[in-house]
């Protein structure tokens, strides 16, 4: 049996959890986690919501997070294609995902969390994208030092046999597609190579009305 967190690791998706474990509302009943892979980040929200259900496509993850997760009965993870795996409508107070919606028709998988989520819920999405304008390549040039550092110094890895594909929307597409599926939503490109959507719904199923962009560590 392994023990509950073995050597805890980092990498640049890890180094967004504590943002998004403190985006999670005040009493939470239910979260899901989108993509959970090895359980990481459910587990460390399984410390701040009373149930929390991790769902990934892989039998690998699946098993090495149940495996990780004994003990503690409010988790529960799901193997499955979470576009089409039976979830209950509006039955989540917190919703994220970490650099998995990429993998996934990006239109259809926030458009399900937005509909998972309860009013009065948060949905936070943290992805990959690819660069495409002069902009978007002299921030990824800019940074590239920072990250390559960070990884070296943090000894960055992370759980073996985890599922990977390359990004194919731009940082400008899934800043446009997020605002419009999600209108209200926050949206910040990071330092470390990722860029991150939160969206409030707020308690009458309607779109938070305040809205923010820019660029963040």
């Amino acid at each position: 049996m392994r023990e509950p967190d073995p050597k805890p690791y980092w990498n640049t998706n890890v180094a967004r959890h504590p943002a998004i474990l403190r985006a999670v509302p005040k009493g939470c009943g239910d979260a899901l986690d989108v993509g959970s892979g090895d359980g990481l980040l459910a587990r460390r929200l399984a410390g701040r919501a009373k149930r929390v259900t991790g769902i990934d496509t892989s039998p690998e993850m699946i098993a090495c997070a149940r495996e990780l997760a004994a003990g503690h009965p409010n988790l529960n993870f799901i193997e499955g294609d979470f576009l089409t795996v039976d979830l209950p409508a509006a039955g989540y107070d917190f919703i994220c995902s970490v650099t998995a919606v990429h993998h996934m028709d990006f239109e259809a998988a926030l458009t399900r969390m937005r509909e998972l989520l309860r009013p009065g819920g948060t949905l936070v999405v943290v992805g990959l994208a690819r660069e495409a304008s002069a902009a978007e390549w002299a921030t990824m040039i800019a940074t590239a030092p920072v990250v390559r550092i960070a990884k070296v110094l943090r000894r960055a890895r992370g759980p073996e046999g985890m599922p990977v594909a390359d990004p194919q929307m731009s940082y400008g597409q899934v800043r446009a597609a997020a605002r419009r599926l999600l209108p209200g939503m926050r949206y910040r490109r990071h330092v470390l190579r990722r860029y991150s959507v939160i969206w409030e719904k707020t308690d009458f199923g309607t779109p938070a009305p305040r809205a923010a962009s820019g660029r963040s560590s």
